[in-house]
């Protein structure tokens, strides 16, 4: 069992390594395509957003007041509204919702 885990850290790392410097290697000239240019562009939004939507709903005693608040987050945030009057008012969402369930 001790054994198998350090495989396994080092097949992990492997991959990562490899993720990280092919590209390096691999593609030596500017990338033109716009398709594969629009891709790499939007890569770290949606690595941020699958990280931090279950995080959203699983930091709450309910999945409903954590939804309840991106929504309401989301709303504000469209209408162009700070970061703290957004944050401020998911937090009294979840407040608010956890009273009532």
């Amino acid at each position: 069992m001790q054994n198998n885990v350090w495989i396994y850290i080092g097949i992990m790392a492997l991959v990562t390594y490899l993720i990280r410097v092919l590209p390096l290697t691999l593609i030596r000239k500017e990338i033109k395509n716009k398709t594969i240019r629009s891709f790499l562009y939007y890569v770290p939004y949606v690595t941020l957003t699958v990280m931090t939507f279950p995080a959203i709903l699983q930091a709450t005693a309910s999945p409903w007041s954590g939804l309840a608040a991106l929504v309401v987050g989301t709303v504000l945030a469209w209408k162009k509204k700070g970061l703290f009057p957004v944050a401020v008012c998911a937090c009294l969402t979840v407040f608010i919702m956890e009273l009532f369930l």
